[in-house]
């Protein structure tokens, strides 16, 4: 009876955190942070609830003598020895900021409740400074130099932290007149410590319970049931485009082209004129091309033939509500539409009294509008660099519409001022050998004044076929077309008891290998083309989701029943929703605060375990299909559990290693390990949720295996809530990946 006792408590204990945890981030976004913080994440109550769970789990522990097994105690005590860790720093720790201006000293700092600390030492602020990505007003980095106890000098910046005794600084904020910093102050002596102990001892343990040769994973992983597997086949379809009669005038593909090549200032960055035309086009008509026509023809063709554009119904407008005002009849709008007998349209009186769904509408159709009078009159035509005389670094880059400096050589001046004028002659002309010639004098230009501050040949080659090869909205189609079908033959051949075809499966696992290498080729163009590892964003995390998933899939097929479908269903969704980011694209200059290696491991181990745990979700599908079925599948379905159970496993303890990777980025960047942001919480509580079920033993319920799939089926809401609820609903420090 007190065994019982103490596991319910241990688990029903669990449960109940897990559920305050799910309510807590739904509460924050109506109270605020700082109510949830002071009520649920700062009180007594919430840290005793885990104090009675770390004891009554070890005294269930203890009980079930699992002692004897070291390596699942191990892990199970690292896990202790983290919430120990963290009930130090939740005592002990001291956490503020402290606010410097340049060559003024500090001897005290605000702690986050309002109190005010002193230092045992004086802190001066000898140096800020803001340094770019090179040629460019971006920043890269945010840089303090400080003076500790009067004699010590440290450098504080984003990813970089200073020490002093048991005090911790980290770079937060700054000035708007560049003399002055404020500084996050963290004083943990111990909990740090005793925190990352943990971190080390549950990796050990998980690598250790991982390769333990009569260990339930691999026992699981030798099972006789998986020595065979299998999928089904389909062909890719591909579909061009063609030029369409009746088009408005534009510059011939070869010419437009020639502009493409040119550097253009877009997006805090220097890139191929080619990248802001795509990006232009997709922006105002949705996709890539138009009826035929490049991004760069359409580009040019706004700049040189405006009066046959503007007729040219080729601005996506969306909502019923914008498409009535400016009375067209379907989705797509011409320049002249947004005008009137009583003038502009779309003013802002239009928006006072709209419905939010329409008000939206008409921001995008106003945000279009501005968007093609700035390539119509030049102003979004950054091409000409004049280097900076105080920064040999940084470059001013200078469009057509732009008031150029004084004190330029006449030669320069006249070029910056006159020289697209006398292109656009050129071209009335058709005269396009003449206009490639003068667009070719227009990049030497470029070259002359930009020098070594330019992007490389190479790293602009790479963007230029990047922009060519990113489209993956193909592939994510016939990913997820050949998927289903695959799914459903898979299923069909096990209700049939039937091998699945040695032919499909080559042929699929071809497909695969192809895929994985198209998605390995343009991660790999997209970080030449931004300068680190593509990690950084939905779009690229979700690309990385789909390479992992492909690199799974080649890896287990052989082993793991329907993993080539499983694979496929993955990787196409994975890279559908990859395409929603393209929709409104920008590869830009890496925040400052994610220069960090630590970012990557973080984000390629979390897509490596969502990526096994939306297998393990299919898996679950498959199984319930079958059992659904009514059909004597058992042998099928106690298949399928063995797998989904051999899953779990690398699955938990992939999300384990992430979260703590992260928590130590963190601790890094922030001064702190863990701060409940709501992203932080969600992936704590999908960890937890899934971690319940690697304990058949103490819950029987995870031995049938109806209740096992439906389980795993139903957790992945959480995986989902994590990655997407988190970032267009809940907001938090993490909304932005």
């Amino acid at each position: 009876m007190k065994s019982n006792f103490l596991r319910n408590l241990s688990f029903g204990l669990l449960g109940l955190l897990i559920l305050v945890l799910m309510a807590a981030t739904c509460v924050e976004k109506v109270w605020g942070t700082s109510f949830v913080v002071r009520h649920v994440y700062g009180s007594v109550w919430f840290a005793a609830c885990w104090a009675v769970v770390a004891v009554a789990g070890v005294s269930w522990l203890l009980r079930c003598r699992v002692q004897h097994r070291w390596r699942v105690f191990l892990l199970h005590a690292a896990l202790v020895i983290i919430l120990l860790g963290a009930l130090v720093t939740h005592v002990w720790g001291v956490q503020g900021s402290v606010h410097l201006r340049q060559g003024e000293a500090a001897e005290t700092f605000t702690t986050t409740d309002g109190r005010t600390v002193s230092l045992p030492f004086s802190l001066m602020l000898e140096e800020f400074r803001v340094e770019y990505y090179a040629g460019t007003s971006a920043p890269g980095d945010f840089v303090s130099r400080i003076v500790l106890d009067g004699e010590h000098r440290a450098e504080v910046s984003m990813n970089h932290i200073a020490s002093y005794g048991s005090y911790r600084f980290y770079q937060s904020r700054y000035d708007a007149d560049g003399h002055g910093s404020t500084l996050s102050v963290a004083c943990d002596p111990w909990g740090i410590g005793i925190t990352y102990t943990g971190y080390g001892l549950l990796l050990v343990s998980c690598l250790l319970f991982v390769a333990d040769r009569r260990g339930t994973f691999r026992r699981l992983l030798n099972h006789p049931s998986l020595r065979a597997a299998g999928v089904a086949a389909l062909l890719l379809s591909a579909s061009s485009v063609q030029a369409e009669e009746g088009l408005p005038r534009t510059l011939p593909r070869g010419t437009a082209d020639a502009f493409g090549r040119l550097y253009v200032y877009y997006n805090d960055r220097v890139c191929p004129l080619q990248t802001l035309a795509k990006d232009f086009t997709v922006k105002l008509c949705g996709k890539p091309m138009y009826r035929g026509l490049t991004a760069e023809q359409v580009l040019t063709g706004w700049f040189f033939y405006y009066d046959d554009w503007k007729t040219v119904p080729c601005i996506r407008v969306k909502g019923a509500g914008v498409q009535r005002l400016l009375g067209i009849g379907g989705g797509y709008a011409s320049l002249q539409d947004f005008f009137g007998p009583d003038g502009y349209k779309l003013d802002a009186d239009v928006l006072s009294g709209m419905a939010t769904a329409d008000a939206k509408g008409v921001s995008e159709a106003n945000e279009k509008f501005s968007l093609v009078s700035a390539v119509a009159t030049g102003a979004l035509w950054r091409i000409f660099p004049c280097p900076l005389p105080d920064d040999s670094l940084r470059l001013s880059w200078y469009s057509l519409a732009d008031r150029l400096p004084k004190g330029l050589p006449r030669e320069q001046e006249a070029l910056m001022r006159s020289g697209m004028n006398y292109v656009a002659e050129q071209v009335a002309r058709k005269d396009y050998v003449r206009v490639e010639e003068l667009v070719e004098k227009i990049r030497r230009y470029q070259r002359r004044e930009g020098g070594a501050l330019l992007p490389t040949d190479l790293r602009l080659g790479a963007e230029r076929w990047y922009n060519r090869l990113n489209d993956s909205l193909p592939l994510a189609v016939a990913s997820i077309v050949l998927g289903l079908l695959s799914f459903v033959y898979c299923v069909r051949c096990l209700l049939l008891r039937r091998r699945i075809a040695e032919w499909v499966e080559r042929v699929l696992s071809i497909l695969m290998g192809a895929g994985l290498l198209w998605v390995l080729g343009l991660m790999v163009l997209r970080g030449v083309v931004s300068g680190h590892l593509p990690m950084s964003n939905g779009h690229e995390t979700m690309q990385l989701l789909a390479f992992c998933a492909a690199v799974l899939t080649l890896a287990f097929r052989r082993r793991l029943p329907l993993a080539l479908p499983f694979g496929f269903l993955v990787c196409g969704l994975a890279l559908m929703v990859s395409m929603l980011g393209e929709r409104n694209p920008q590869v830009g200059p890496l925040m400052p605060v994610l220069a960090s290696p630590l970012l990557c491991v973080h984000v390629a181990v979390i897509m490596l375990a969502y990526s096994l745990l939306a297998f393990l979700m299919l898996n679950g599908v498959a199984a319930l299909v079958l059992l659904a079925s009514h059909r004597d599948c058992a042998a099928q379905v106690e298949r399928l559990h063995t797998v989904g159970r051999l899953l779990l496993y690398p699955a938990v303890f992939l999300l384990a290693a992430g979260i703590f990777v992260g928590a130590v980025w963190a601790n890094v960047s922030w001064g702190r390990y863990w701060g409940w942001d709501p992203k932080e919480v969600w992936a704590l509580v999908t960890l937890l949720v899934y971690a319940l079920a690697l304990h058949p033993a103490s819950l029987p319920c995870f031995r049938r295996p109806l209740f096992f799939h439906a389980y795993v089926v139903g957790a992945f809401c959480c995986v989902l809530i994590t990655y997407f609820g988190v970032n267009f609903l809940l907001g938090g420090m993490h909304s932005y990946a």
